[in-house]
């Protein structure tokens, strides 16, 4: 992070398909050594799959499993007088949404079996019920900001 000016955010393009921002950046998560086009057809078999199953527009159930798992608050270490301790902090929407889709593609790779559409799917799926290894994870920051509340006095 640049000490004198504030870093630029690079505008994401919608993807082709649906057309939403959530959907690009989704696949430039799941995209490895720059294979970009195997990325775009993993996600969209995964939404493919996913509208078979629900019934309802992929794109908002996509939306409501990133919601569902973006967190609200996190720790932060901060060195006070040789301790560390973990300061709750609130999360900016950008970077929430940024872990929400770390945490998603995460717990996706680290499910067992199938092909990785069927995992994000099923990921993606679970995650929107409010269920599943992201939205777990999701609470396990909100509670440990909970149990370190006492520390919060010392936010900067």
């Amino acid at each position: 992070m640049p000490r004198r000016a504030r870093a630029i955010r690079r505008e994401i393009p919608p993807d082709a398909k649906y057309q939403s921002e959530t959907v690009a950046r989704l696949i430039n998560r799941v995209m490895m050594w720059g294979k970009k086009s195997l990325a775009e057809g993993i996600v969209y078999s995964a939404l493919e799959i996913m509208e078979q199953q629900w019934s309802k527009e992929p794109v908002t159930v996509l939306e409501q499993a990133v919601r569902n798992s973006t967190p609200q608050l996190e720790v932060k270490p901060r060195r006070v007088g040789g301790a560390t301790y973990q300061v709750p902090v609130e999360v900016r929407p950008e970077r929430g949404l940024s872990l929400a889709l770390r945490w998603l593609v995460a717990s996706t790779r680290a499910r067992a079996g199938k092909s990785m559409a069927e995992k994000l799917a099923a990921e993606l799926s679970d995650a929107s019920q409010g269920q599943g290894i992201t939205v777990k994870r999701r609470e396990d920051t909100h509670r440990m900001a909970e149990a370190n509340r006492a520390f919060a006095h010392y936010r900067w």
